[in-house]
């Protein structure tokens, strides 16, 4: 006798393992069904069937997806595919209290009703169900699970706030875009999951999140059937949604329907509201936590039982009423809609000429509209199917166009989800049997194609609202990887291939592009990879040698073009200190070894450019007054301005002057210096270091090298020009030694009388002659400006052949033959023409009275007399030894009184006002004691000589103006 099939009904809430207890039972059996709501949970289902059985015995059927073996055993199903007629051992139904749902209730209430397994069926679902199944199924046993876990209410959070793997719940795609590009600002990225996907592009976003990549999920409300994922904590953005006519609010079994995916097995789990969600009521709060709802009192129900025979009839057959306290009648659902359109359309109807026709009107109703068009538009598409089955079968070439429009990869998140959208229609109607030829083909052409789609929408979706370098440098780090950093010669730092920033010496520079939760992400990982190679850079620094670094004119220590510390003011102008650029994060290991790097290369280049000056202040011989004169020149780094120091200058005798000398001091007119500091090394030396032991927030630039005069800006103070080697004068400023070499000249000038500027003059200072004015004026010369005929060089005499005695000159040269034309001088050509005209400056000592000077100078130096100019090694036997050509014979150190004194040559003393040229004769003598001059008075020229024309000789001579 056959034993009755036995039906149970397994119950309880989410994450009780319901699905994994039917997946077992059927595998079990010798052949098996199993119905899911969503072809999502389909495919998971169908591939640890597969993992357990293998491919050539499990089938999975959607409708837009129909993978069948030749010896199929076990089919994996959507409810609507489930094939109910082959009479399987074992039929299961999941989340059967989707009988209550007004879209799809019915056909959950009629698999209810009619699906049974031969020797076993099991219904899957909710513990509100318990009554309806036990009123409509009789003999049916109940099977009460536990949740493996608890559920908590949590509260409502921010998004910035939301802890890792959480899944955010949204209605509709706006809703789900927008948290999900939040999200990404703030979290680094998400994977999104919606019903609309197919089913490639789901998995590879769920594998996004499962393995790690991203800890959040936005998601629609279809995570809440079935989808087993790691989630801690589900938040809803949204308690109400659109159910296709109207917003409703959510009731609370629905709530805990998806709030229930939040702790997976053992792992507890929280709920809780985000963005505008209001918060939940305790009420609504007590059932989700407790799992108590209230019963299902009526199921979804359409008629079963249809009539052919005419469009008319079969729309009364499922419009049909129930008289089962239960049932309710359901809505009319798009395949009825679909039905009514289209048979109102005459076109339509007159196709329509028997039972069959009818039939196979209703099976393309059936065709979903899965691109969510408006009903006309839907409606459309089904009347063209429908006539071309009518023909036989969807034309080839037709279907070819339509696939081949939809085949573009390319294109936003919206235009990849529109063309899925469009394959998922010809998917489904490539896998309805006998509508298209070559099925084969077409199933394979049309899955093609949504693969593609669905790998360029996943890849869209990644790109938009995921960070990929934030995802997986948090997944390493989780798992507490080794992270290996890799600099390139640019100083881009990259972590396991993602790039991270810029290493600038040893401070890390974070890239900014992304959210305060990826900065910190990122800098984790740097720490951690980074740290190694501190280490190494930090020896590979240490071992360098010298000309790798360098000081920048504000300061800053450079090991290339990078910086890598600064030079800070130290106990004494020549010993700063260092402060290194390196990361906390670098360890003091590494800041040490940086900073003592540092040290000894500007220890090395303070010793090396100011090696005179450092040797001067060993020197034990130093004593008394030139020991204190050296330390003066310590302090002023080797450049001290001689109206500074005068006083001190006075007081050293020949003994001490003659021991600095040997150091390289020069006792300059203007400027006590040594020379070597001149050099520009120690010159953009010197201005850093006196910068920083005066404090000053900005320091003075060196000049460029090479330049004998700068301009003189009033705002710089004049020490920064004496620091940089300059003196100034005027409207520009004088190299130091080259003013020096100009007071030389100067010295061996009359400058009471007054002299004229000649070109070695303007030759040492590289200016004009209206710029030498101004420069001699700021140095305490008045220039008298006058104009005066310009002189021409006479020109070359002309070379005469020499005639030995007794020698006829045969023939005679043309250029002395009477018969060639007499050339006639210059300026007898131009007599009519002006005379050129010269300009020339007359110089004089004049100093400035003491109040007009320029600002700059000791307010507490003594006055000093109004006609005396500045005085070098005056007395002669002080003059620096190798400054000028010393004379054979000393001069000794008498006074020059107050008028400028030099080096006068012998037979160099003024000639007083004589007149240049030809013509005058002079009377009385010159006496310089009484400042007596000569007299001139005009020589009457001399007679002409008559010219002889036979004498060719006497002819040349009168052309030469010798006659």
């Amino acid at each position: 006798m056959m034993t009755p099939a036995r039906v149970t009904a397994v119950l309880g809430p989410t994450n009780t393992g319901k699905t994994h207890y039917a997946i077992e039972r059927m595998l079990a059996h010798r052949t098996g069904v199993i119905g899911l709501p969503l072809r999502l949970l389909a495919r998971e289902v169908y591939d640890r069937c597969v993992a357990q059985r293998g491919p050539s015995v499990v089938a999975l059927v959607t409708g837009e997806e129909r993978i069948v073996p030749d010896r199929t055993q076990y089919w994996v199903c959507t409810v609507e595919a489930m094939p109910l007629e082959i009479g399987a051992d074992f039929v299961a139904v999941d989340e059967i209290q989707l009988c209550a749902d007004p879209e799809r209730g019915h056909v959950f209430t009629q698999r209810l009703l009619k699906a049974r397994g031969l020797h076993e069926t099991l219904f899957l679902g909710s513990d509100t169900m318990r009554g309806a199944i036990a009123a409509l199924v009789p003999g049916a046993q109940f099977m009460k699970r536990d949740r493996f876990s608890t559920l908590a209410y949590a509260g409502s959070k921010k998004i910035s706030r939301m802890p890792a793997r959480s899944a955010i719940v949204g209605f509709s795609v706006e809703n789900v875009y927008a948290i999900a590009e939040l999200i990404r600002r703030q979290k680094g990225g998400c994977a999104v999951v919606m019903g609309a996907l197919s089913p490639r592009t789901r998995n590879a976003q769920v594998e996004l999140y499962q393995n790690g990549d991203v800890d959040y999920l936005v998601a629609t409300d279809a995570i809440g059937m079935g989808l087993n994922l790691d989630i801690h904590h589900v938040a809803f953005s949204a308690t109400a949604k659109f159910d296709g006519r109207r917003m409703r609010g959510l009731f609370p079994h629905e709530l805990a329907q998806i709030a229930g995916r939040a702790g997976r097995h053992n792992d507890h789990g929280t709920f809780g509201v985000t963005g505008e969600a209001r918060a939940l009521d305790d009420d609504v709060i007590d059932a989700i936590e407790n799992h108590r709802f209230m019963p299902v009192k009526k199921l979804h129900w359409r008629n079963e039982v249809m009539e052919y025979g005419t469009a008319e009839r079969l729309i009364r057959s499922l419009e049909a009423p129930t008289t089962n306290e239960w049932l309710t009648r359901a809505r009319d659902s798009d395949d009825l809609t679909a039905l009514k359109t289209l048979s109102d359309m005459p076109e339509v109807r007159a196709r329509l000429r028997g039972p069959q026709d009818v039939r196979l009107l209703w099976d393309v109703c059936r065709v979903p509209d899965f691109r969510a068009s408006s009903g006309p538009e839907h409606a459309a598409l089904l009347a063209r199917i429908f006539d071309f089955l009518k023909d036989g079968h969807v034309p080839s070439d037709f279907l070819q166009t339509a696939v081949t429009r939809i085949d573009n990869a390319t294109g936003d998140i919206d235009t990849l989800s529109k063309r899925l959208a469009y394959i998922r229609t010809w998917t489904y109607v490539a896998q309805r049997k006998g509508w298209v030829q070559d099925e084969s083909h077409w199933r394979d052409e049309t899955r093609a194609v949504e693969d593609r789609l669905s790998d360029a929408l996943h890849a869209a979706l990644t790109q938009r609202f995921v960070d990929r370098r934030t995802s997986v440098l948090l997944r390493r780090l989780k798992q507490k990887e080794t992270l290996v950093a890799e600099v390139n010669d640019k100083g881009e730092v990259t972590v396991s291939g993602e790039f991270v920033g810029r290493l600038e010496g040893f401070r890390f520079r974070q890239d900014a592009s992304g959210s305060p939760d990826e900065a910190r992400t990122l800098r984790q990982a740097a720490e951690q990879a980074l740290r190694p190679e501190f280490h190494l850079r930090a020896d590979r620094f240490y071992n360098a040698p010298d000309t790798e670094l360098d000081f920048t004119e504000q300061g800053g220590l450079m090991w290339g073009t990078t910086a890598v510390g600064k030079l800070v003011k130290g106990a004494e102008i020549m010993r700063p200190v260092i402060e290194a650029f390196v990361d906390d994060e670098a360890g003091p290991d590494v800041g040490d070894k940086v900073r003592r790097r540092l040290q000894h290369f500007i220890d090395r280049k303070v010793a090396a450019l100011f090696d005179p000056l450092l040797a001067m202040g060993r020197d034990e011989t130093l004593t008394g007054l030139a020991r204190g004169f050296a330390f003066r020149l310590a302090e002023g780094l080797g450049v001290l301005p001689r109206d500074v120091i005068a006083a001190d200058v006075k007081e050293l005798d020949q003994d001490a002057r003659g021991a600095l000398r040997k150091h390289g001091v020069r006792f300059g007119q203007y400027t006590i210096f040594l020379p070597l500091l001149l050099k520009p090394a120690p010159t953009r030396l010197r201005l850093v270091l006196w910068s920083l032991f005066n404090d000053l927030a900005e320091f003075p630039e060196s000049p460029p090298p090479g330049l004998v005069t700068i301009p003189n800006i009033d705002a710089v103070p004049r020490q920064h020009y004496t620091l940089a080697g300059y003196h100034p004068a005027g409207t520009r400023a004088i190299r130091i030694d080259m003013l020096e070499r100009l007071a030389d000249i100067l010295r061996t000038k009359d400058s009471r009388a007054g002299f004229e500027a000649v070109p070695e003059m303007l030759s040492i200072t590289g200016l004009s002659l209206e710029q030498f004015a101004d420069l001699m004026a700021g140095l305490g010369y008045r220039g008298d400006k006058g104009e005066r005929p310009k002189v021409k060089a006479a020109a070359a005499p002309v070379e005469i052949p020499v005639v030995p005695e007794g020698e006829i000159l045969n023939p005679i040269p043309e250029e002395v033959s009477l018969l060639a034309p007499v050339p006639v001088p210059e300026a007898e050509a131009v007599a009519d023409a002006p005379p050129e005209v010269e300009t020339y400056f007359t110089f004089v000592w004049a100093p400035k009275p003491r109040g007009e000077r320029r600002q700059g100078a000791r307010p507490d130096r003594a006055p000093r007399n109004a006609d005396a100019r500045p005085q070098g090694d005056a007395p002669q036997g002080d003059r620096p030894q190798g400054d000028k050509p010393r004379r054979d014979k000393p001069r000794g150190d008498k006074p020059r009184g107050d008028k400028p004194q030099g080096d006068r040559p012998h037979g160099d003393k003024p000639r007083g006002d004589r007149p240049q040229g030809e013509g005058y004769k002079g009377k009385g003598k010159t006496d310089p004691k009484h400042d007596r001059q000569k007299t001139f008075e005009a020589r009457p020229p001399r007679p002409e000589k008559p010219i002889d024309p036979d004498n060719p000789f006497a002819v040349l001579m009168a052309l030469k103006g010798k006659v």
